[in-house]
């Protein structure tokens, strides 16, 4: 993923900080845990897994755009 893109995007739930692990965009804050799809990163909220199963899955997932 972009850095540059990554040093702008926030949580769109409490607008905190964010980080990449795997193939998610992970807010520690909110426990969230928003995918990325082929590259792009998906930042609905209705969208995001919550952290525990992301972190189940090792923070992998076949989600397809």
């Amino acid at each position: 993923m972009d850095r540059k893109l990554l040093e702008i995007l926030a949580c769109p739930k409490c607008k905190g900080d964010v980080r990449v692990k795997g193939m998610f965009i992970l807010c520690e804050k909110c426990g969230l845990a928003f995918p990325v799809l082929d590259g792009v990163p998906d930042m609905l909220v209705e969208d995001a897994w919550p952290l525990k199963k992301a972190k189940e899955s090792e923070f992998r997932h076949s989600l397809k755009l």
